[in-house]
């Protein structure tokens, strides 16, 4: 049987349950194919578990859309910030020349990037909308590297199955799973609309996640750690997102 043949069957099987014995039945059934999101537990539990797992069965290699030139917002939003780390203000200061990124965990090769060494590897652009869940999108051209070639620069491990990235501002943080992580769109983004990317926007350095919610696109990116559990992460939901009432899976 062909693996497009077995997600199609699986698929109908998790659909099927959930209709006819209902959610739980049918998020032990994801538990069985490894399908779980890590904030599965409580009231809303089952139905986090059945959206991921028909999530990744059916759109896995999926695209995001990406629009003309001509769709570009003009200007583009940018949140209204909170007052940045002064940690945030030296490196701006000095025009992010001391700026690094670093990657660890399950990785061949710990290392520590620079936005210079991150510049020079294989750029790719997209123009993507990142929507909010709070109602409000736009489109921008982003430029930066693709996630996946850092990841092989370092080494990433065959048992990694999560990766871990945190911001500037302390408490802000996600992860995404390696079907996202490795996705041709999810890329360090460095640039935007043909400049330098913004503070606003997330500068120097944010990770672009275009297939889900824009809170999975995290501004101000220092650190990526990659993982084969996220028990040990915050509260073991798999990012701040959960612990503040949100899902951890924010397809769309």
């Amino acid at each position: 049987m062909s693996d497009f043949s077995r997600r199609k069957l699986i698929t109908a099987g998790l659909t099927a349950t959930a209709g006819v014995l209902g959610l739980g039945a049918a998020a032990r059934l994801a538990q069985k194919y490894g399908l779980v999101p890590p904030d599965h537990a409580g009231f809303y539990g089952p139905g986090e578990t059945l959206t991921y797992a028909a999530q990744r069965l059916l759109t896995r290699h999926s695209l995001a859309r990406e629009f003309r030139p001509s769709q570009i917002s003009k200007p583009p939003l940018a949140n209204e910030l909170q007052p940045l780390p002064e940690a945030y203000k030296r490196l701006q200061a000095g025009g992010f020349t001391d700026w690094r990124l670093s990657v660890n965990g399950l990785v061949a090769q710990p290392a520590t990037f620079s936005l210079a060494q991150l510049k020079s590897y294989p750029s790719r652009s997209q123009i993507t909308m990142l929507a909010c869940e709070e109602g409000w999108s736009y489109i921008a051209e982003w430029i930066g590297v693709p996630l996946s070639h850092v990841l092989e620069v370092a080494g990433a491990l065959p048992q990694a199955r999560y990766v871990v990235y945190r911001s500037i501002e302390p408490d802000w943080w996600e992860s995404i799973d390696m079907a996202d992580a490795l996705h041709p769109q999810t890329f360090l983004a460095y640039g935007m609309n043909g400049d330098e990317l913004p503070a606003g926007n997330g500068g120097p350095l944010r990770l672009r996640v275009p297939r889900q919610l824009g809170y999975k696109s995290v501004k101000f990116i220092t650190s990526l750690t990659v993982t084969d559990s996220l028990k040990s992460f915050g509260k073991g939901l798999g990012s701040a997102s959960p612990e503040a009432g949100y899902a951890w899976y924010a397809g769309i």
